[in-house]
This record gives structure tokens, C-alpha cells and sequence, in this order.
């Protein structure tokens, strides 16, 4: 085992034993493979830069490294799609640890000789990492201890190199073990141009869910720098209310250019919402909620509502309707009493027919703060003509409510 400080600026000696060149850096390969292996050094001879791969040395130690061969091929090194340098890309950049759930900062990379091959075992995140690479050899204890993050649960490397965008396609799965408000979180902790390639990483569906856990400024900033199509398909999966937000958000053309090349059923949820001013009941609900006709019996809705393609988030309450097609609201049921009502009763016989609703030009606040006063998980939206137009779930009513700085650390409660 060997970390990349004991050997950068090591000797390289020829199959003869005379030095010939200077170790400068590590170079590694990223793909699948959970522990990137070594493909070769970059060395240095008389102030040129070339590469020697693995097949040509061996005695990788703290000494240096030895030949096979007394040939040079001192062609200068070009990086290759792919190939990470692990001096120049990963030392005292930072990364995530998926298992540990933080942002740490890589003070030295860990290597492991298996298989007759080095590979990338770990990150040092400790103080002796720091100081292994300050002091010279043996100055300071080997015994003191160290904490070294196993490679496998690196979600995300920050770079200065287009080459992180290879460990990205082999890290998604890693990020997406972690809860949307968590991939937050450690997004919100690296730089602006790293937080949009952390959400780039994601699934569309993954990435929506993520954003929504940011704030708006954020969400309209990462959408910006991600690709017009690829913005496009991510607001597709958002709530229709927080898309309406990030778009509001953002320039006028930017915005424009995203709506139009939204599907056009999201769009039109999306432009429904358009029409509200931001400080109305119309402006703070979303379309997503399950409407059921009255004659409907518990069994036949429940049924109904195991063969729906998609669901909202917020199927806490079913909202009942006049018949089907309509949108008038004549009552709602939570999820827990239609699962114990009798099955062979009719929606009309156990719904609540009396019920708290806004307006859609309701003050925000207003609704908001009925939504806490009465303990309610949703509040219909309801028009002049009696129609559902849409709900106002809690989560957006707490961000009226709560100060700023606890906003951001309460967890969505539809999430």
C-alpha cells in the first residue's frame, strides 16, 4: 500500500539502476470499476512531461519506481478522455462521501498493488494525510491515525478537469442512494459550477427532487448552465408550482426558451399556474392532487388508484367530485379512512362534505397560515364556479411561516 505523496517526486531508474527521470504524477483510468486502477506515471525528464505506462516499470515503493526496459518513449503526455491525474485532479479537491453523507477535502489518495496492479483504494481526509505530504518522510509518526474513505463511496469528485464528467457516468448510482434533501445539502456545500454537475449526474427524476430541496436562486442558476434540452426534461418532473418559481426566477428569454421546449402537458400545468400572481392562493398551489367522481365505491377507488401510471406526492387526501369529467368539489377523504372504510360504500356516503378551501386570490400568507392553525396537510384551491383549480400543500405554506434560515434546514414533508 502506498499513498500518491510518498511517491511523487521519486526517482525512476532505468533496468540498469541509473536515475533517470522524476515521478510527477499518478495517472488513472475511471469507467465502471468501483476502485479506478493505475495505467501509468507521469514522469519528468529535463523539464518535459511524458508518459510511462504500467506496463514499464515495476518496485512501485516510497524509492521510486524501476524499468523494465532502457528505452524512453519521451513523446509529451496528453490526456486522454477518461485518465484522471491523481496529484493534479484529487489532491486538496474536494468530494463526496456517499457513506459518511458530508463534503470532505482529499488530503492524500490512498493506492493498493492486487491482481499484480495498482489501483485507487481510498481518500485520506486526515491531518496526517495533510502533513505526510508537508514533512519529509519519517518526520512525522506513521502511527498517528488515519481516516481513509474507501473509493467505492466517492459520490462526487470536484475538478477543475472536464475528465470528472467519466467519473459522474460511474458515480449516479452512488448519489442516487442518497435522499434527494442529502444531495442537496452537499451540493449546496461545493462550488456553484460543481453543485450543477452533481445535479447533471442525476436521472431526471433524481435531479427534479434535488432541486426542489434548494432554494429558488439556486434551482434557476443550475437549470441556466445545464443544457436547454436536458433543463427542459428536469422541469418536466418538478412540481408544476416550482417550476412556475425557478422559471419566475429566471431572465425572460432564458425562461422562454425552457418553457417552450416543455412537453406539452406539463406545460399547460405549468402555464395554468402562470396566471396567479406569487403572493395568491393560485400563485402558491400545485395541479398534482387525484380527483375521484362521488358514485365511485371505496373498492373501485382504491383499485383505480393502484393502476394509476403516476401519482402525486401528496395522496394524502382525495378530493371527490360531482361526476366524472367535473371538477366540482363536493368532498375529500384522507388516504387512512378510505383504506378502512367498507369497501362497497360510495365516496359520497364516507367523504367529508364540509371542508376548509381558499380561494385562488386568497392572500398566501392567509392560506398559509390556516393550513398550520387547523393542522391540515393540503388545502383545495377552489374557483368561482365551485371547480378544484389546485391544492396548497404544507410544505410550501412552512416556507411562508418559518424564518429563512429554518426553511433550510426542515426537511420537505411530501418528499
Amino acid at each position: 500500500m502506498l499513498y500518491v505523496s510518498q511517491i511523487q517526486n521519486r526517482p525512476i531508474f532505468d533496468a540498469r539502476g541509473e536515475r533517470i527521470a522524476t515521478i510527477s504524477d499518478v495517472l488513472v483510468r475511471y469507467g465502471d470499476e468501483e476502485h479506478p486502477p493505475v495505467i501509468g506515471l507521469i514522469a519528468r525528464y529535463r523539464r518535459r512531461n511524458f508518459f510511462m505506462p504500467s506496463r514499464d516499470f515495476k518496485d512501485l515503493s516510497a524509492h521510486g519506481a524501476r524499468m523494465t526496459s532502457t528505452i524512453l518513449d519521451l513523446a509529451p503526455f496528453t490526456r486522454r478522455e477518461g485518465e484522471v491525474l491523481l496529484g493534479r485532479d484529487v489532491l486538496d479537491n474536494q468530494l463526496i462521501d456517499v457513506d459518511g453523507k458530508r463534503v470532505v477535502r482529499v488530503n492524500d489518495v490512498q493506492l493498493i498493488e492486487t491482481g499484480g496492479e495498482w489501483r485507487v483504494s481510498g481518500a485520506d481526509v486526515s491531518l496526517q494525510g495533510f502533513v505526510r505530504r508537508l514533512m519529509p518522510k519519517g518526520f512525522f509518526g506513521s502511527d498517528r491515525p488515519v481516516e481513509v474513505i474507501d473509493w467505492k463511496d466517492v459520490g462526487y469528485l470536484a475538478t477543475d478537469t472536464t475528465t470528472v464528467t467519466v467519473q459522474l457516468k460511474s458515480s449516479k448510482d452512488k448519489l442516487s442512494r442518497l435522499h434527494p434533501v442529502e444531495i442537496a445539502q452537499l451540493a449546496e456545500s461545493l462550488s456553484p459550477i460543481h453543485r450543477t454537475e452533481v445535479v447533471e449526474s442525476l436521472d431526471d427524476e433524481v435531479a427534479a427532487d434535488t432541486l426542489e430541496e434548494m432554494s429558488t436562486e439556486a434551482q434557476a442558476r443550475i437549470l441556466e448552465d445545464l443544457d436547454e434540452e436536458r433543463a427542459a426534461d428536469i422541469l418536466e418532473e418538478m412540481s408544476p408550482d416550482d417550476a412556475v418559481d425557478v422559471l419566475d426566477e429566471m431572465d425572460d428569454e432564458k425562461s422562454e426558451q425552457l418553457f417552450a421546449l416543455m412537453e406539452d402537458d406539463e406545460k399547460a400545468d405549468v402555464a395554468e399556474l402562470m396566471e396567479f400572481e406569487h403572493d395568491t392562493a393560485g400563485g402558491l398551489m400545485t395541479t398534482e392532487f387525484v380527483v375521484f367522481p362521488k358514485n365511485l365505491t371505496v373498492g373501485e377507488t382504491i383499485r383505480s388508484l393502484r393502476e394509476m401510471a403516476e401519482t402525486p406526492n401528496m395522496i394524502y387526501y382525495l378530493y371527490v367530485v360531482e361526476e366524472k369529467g367535473s371538477w366540482k368539489l363536493s368532498g375529500l377523504i384522507s388516504l387512512r379512512s378510505l383504506i378502512l372504510a367498507d369497501p362497497t360504500r360510495k365516496l359520497e356516503d364516507v367523504m367529508r362534505s364540509e371542508f376548509r378551501y381558499a380561494h385562488p386570490s386568497d392572500p398566501a400568507d392567509e392560506v398559509a397560515q390556516a393550513i398550520s392553525e387547523y393542522n391540515l396537510l393540503a388545502l383545495p384551491v377552489v374557483d368561482d364556479d365551485g371547480d378544484i383549480a389546485g391544492i396548497v400543500t404544507v410544505d410550501d405554506a412552512m416556507e411562508i411561516l418559518l424564518p429563512k434560515n429554518l426553511q433550510r434546514r426542515m426537511p420537505r414533508f411530501l418528499s
